[in-house]
């Protein structure tokens, strides 16, 4: 076997455990009841208007692609864990719009050069392992002047310390994969677009969360939906010691971020970065 075989059979795996993470749990239901106001927020901030074709990367289960497509849009959603389209056809259905979707790894795109007129990812190419090539496809596929729009947590925002906090407990990343909320990160995010884009702007905001009643209520239901965390949990195994000292810390964290507010009994603050820009033209 020689070194590229080695490595093209590496990153099949990688992607692999990728698709089956996301397929864990409940990201829809999550998506749904947590974050659902964001694809909006995203479409947006990125100016989508009727008859554009737009491509949304790492779609999931549409929150962004399908309030596109409820703009007049002419929408692919994209990604690697078909598993989640299911959810989206039903909620697109029921919204009365229409989308294609196909399965595609963000960091190889079944795209055309300069085909879409606006290339989006609402918190999704943020988890592809290599940001370099996630975002050099976003730029091919996206025709020069059109419209890049990205939401993605930030490092020092709620999920951001999430992954941090459960990285002493996850299996050692492989070779190249870059932290996601990096890209919540406005220096990184132009450092990864460099000279390929104009008309840049960057944004961070907060979501109010406030489905939970207290830490407890959130430790539980990540554990039970989220991917990322499941993934973590599954590789403690039996490990009693280690399990209850990350539910220790996650639910440490998440005390740390909510607190009493108005009407609610508890709420979280979650930071995001909305960054917009145009691809420049040659």
């Amino acid at each position: 076997m020689d070194d590229k075989t080695a490595v093209d059979e590496a990153d099949r795996a990688l992607k692999q455990k990728h698709r089956a993470m996301w397929a864990s749990g409940d990201y829809p239901a999550l998506a749904s009841e947590l974050v659902n106001d964001l694809g909006a927020i995203l479409v947006e901030a990125a100016g989508i208007k009727a008859r554009q074709r737009v491509l949304d990367v790492a779609a999931g289960a549409g929150n962004a692609a399908i309030p596109a497509a409820m703009m007049g849009a002419q929408v692919t959603a994209s990604d690697l864990t078909p598993e989640l389209f299911d959810a989206g056809r039903h909620q697109a259905a029921d919204r009365g719009v229409e989308l294609d979707w196909v399965e595609s790894d963000a960091e190889a795109l079944p795209f055309g050069d300069d085909e879409f007129d606006a290339v989006i990812s609402c918190m999704g190419v943020m988890f592809a392992p290599h940001h370099q090539a996630g975002a050099d496809e976003i730029v091919r596929v996206c025709k020069p002047g059109g419209t890049i729009g990205l939401l993605s947590w930030t490092p020092d925002g709620f999920i951001g310390k999430m992954f941090a906090a459960m990285k002493p407990f996850a299996p050692p990343p492989p070779p190249g994969a870059q932290p996601p909320p990096l890209w919540g990160s406005e220096d990184h995010v132009r450092e990864l677009f460099g000279e390929r884009i104009t008309d840049s702007h960057a944004e961070k905001r907060t979501l109010a969360v406030h489905s939970f009643h207290e830490p407890a209520d959130f430790l539980r239901y990540f554990k039970s939906h989220y991917g990322p965390t499941i993934s973590v949990y599954k590789f403690l195994g039996e490990d009693q010691e280690k399990v209850k000292a990350l539910d220790a810390a996650l639910t440490e964290l998440a005390d740390s971020f909510g607190d009493a507010h108005g009407d609610a009994a508890w709420q979280m603050e979650w930071e995001y970065l909305i960054f917009t820009a145009r691809k420049a033209r040659a």
